[in-house]
């Protein structure tokens, strides 16, 4: 059942829909959903990023991908599912898609898809990149792995010269007093200030390999504060250290990339994709507990970095906790070259209370190109799919809105990990109700439905506008 809600009216608990039902502003419309099935249907099976390429999304899981057929947006249809476990197993696509790149993010007995998971401090333990031959969408072949430091948490692709691509691999070291148990081992030492560098020729992926492991923070970044590690959501006095990046968005046509990493907001040049260098990074130390993800305007005039308050699992959406904590935070870039700086203006938190049950918070999401408008689209977990507008820095407001009510009873985590605008539509990775495919008819987004791309990975920005 879908429940149109007026966009604009106050937001409040009475305003929770019920469990599981759906609601959405007046301008959007949910279009389909395909559940998660098979060997990925269970409740620790998370659905997790999303990559498109032609025809197709393909969609990360804890336990492997699903791709999907999606010529049809209001009917997608399943055409292959891969089991191989390995959390977050965060996907991209390149060489017109038929390679898949996967992030393996936990400590497994092997590079295999038949793996187990091993104790982080066993010497033997494998993480890292995954590469898969998907020229054939409904048979998809493993065939290469790069093992890499503390894993692959994300990835970032950054196209290099002769039919080469760059993966930026992004890892991170969770500091004991947050997590509980030490989360570094023989494969993953402290101090941790740098990336992965994996060259892959695209047309020879078996060689792929890590070419370079820059350090980005040399004076180890932001010392972080455990502030109270005893509550659940941290405080304002709380925020974690910079031991690696948890995410970087690269924008090749402007041989820049940002940064979240952990403690610190980060500028950098990629005009040489093997020596990225930092230009400039940022700090909040009053509102921001853990620098989660980054996107760029159309311009790269502005980026808009995420704060994953809860590590994603708590209940930050609410009046307890408030309107600049859990948010994004808008920057302006200001200066040129070498001088360019970050400068904050304004946060945006969406304006809908979630019930003490449902984990909301900032997360991923994707441009909504526009021109002349900086639109976006994002994920906030069990608080849904906002769309929302930057073009004045100082004043974000939301445009539309999608949300289930809470999770039946018995579900630790759920909601949209990743909701991103691919050739005129929403697509979004629900970690327990699995591919749901919105429209947002809005003459204030609507120019975006006439760009057409070939390949979408989110965390490598296209410039839209120069293909049209």
């Amino acid at each position: 059942m879908v429940v149109s809600a007026l966009l604009g009216a106050p937001a409040g608990a009475a305003d929770i829909p019920p469990v599981d039902e759906v609601v959405t502003s007046s301008n959007v419309k949910h279009l389909a959903n395909v559940p998660k099935q098979g060997p990925f249907a269970g409740p620790t099976a998370f659905g997790t990023d999303i990559t498109f390429t032609g025809k197709y999304a393909i969609s990360g899981n804890y336990l492997g991908f699903t791709i999907y057929d999606i010529s049809k947006p209001s009917a997608p249809t399943i055409v292959s599912m891969v089991s191989c476990p390995g959390s977050q197993n965060d996907v991209s696509v390149a060489a017109d898609g038929k390679l898949l790149f996967l992030s393996t993010d936990s400590s497994r007995s092997d590079d295999s898809c038949q793996s187990v998971a091993k104790p982080v401090s066993d010497p033997t333990a494998w993480e890292g990149i995954k590469i898969f031959d998907i020229s054939d969408k409904a048979n998809p072949r493993y065939i290469k792995s790069v093992k890499t430091q503390c894993g692959s948490h994300t990835h970032t692709l950054v196209p290099g010269k002769h039919g080469s691509v760059y993966i930026y691999v992004s890892s991170y070291i969770l500091p004991t007093w947050l997590v509980g148990t030490p989360n570094a081992g023989p494969n993953c030492e402290a101090p941790f200030d740098k990336i992965s560098i994996v060259k892959v020729p695209l047309r020879a992926p078996t060689t792929a390999s890590v070419v370079a492991t820059p350090v980005l923070f040399p004076d180890g970044g932001n010392p972080g504060n455990p502030g109270r590690p005893d509550n659940p959501v941290p405080g304002d006095d709380t925020w974690v250290p910079t031991t690696g990046c948890h995410d970087i968005t690269a924008y090749p046509d402007k041989d820049i990339a940002a940064g979240a990493c952990m403690g610190d907001g980060a500028l950098f040049d990629i005009s040489n994709p093997e020596k990225p260098k930092v230009i400039t990074t940022i700090r909040d130390t009053t509102n921001f507990a853990f620098w989660h993800s980054a996107t760029f305007n159309q311009r790269a005039s502005k980026v808009v970095f995420t704060d994953e308050l809860g590590g994603g699992s708590a209940a930050t959406c609410n009046p307890a906790v408030g309107p600049t904590k859990g948010a994004n935070a808008i920057y302006d870039i200001v200066g040129k070259g070498k001088k360019r700086k970050l400068r904050f203006r304004s946060y945006y938190k969406i304006p809908r209370e979630n019930a003490s049950t449902e984990n909301c918070v900032a997360h991923n999401g994707s441009l909504i190109p526009v021109k002349g408008r900086d639109i976006m689209v994002q994920s906030w977990y069990q608080g849904g799919i906002s769309v929302w507008d930057f073009t004045n820095s100082r004043k974000p407001k939301e445009l539309g809105f999608f949300e289930r009510g809470p999770l039946p009873p018995g579900f630790a985590l759920g909601g949209t990990w990743s909701a991103y605008y691919y050739n005129g539509y929403i697509y979004s990775s629900d970690i327990q109700k699995g591919l749901d495919v919105v429209d947002i008819r809005d003459r204030r987004t609507d120019g975006g439905k006439r760009i057409r791309l070939r390949e979408l990975n989110t965390q490598t920005q296209p410039n839209y506008f120069a293909r049209h």
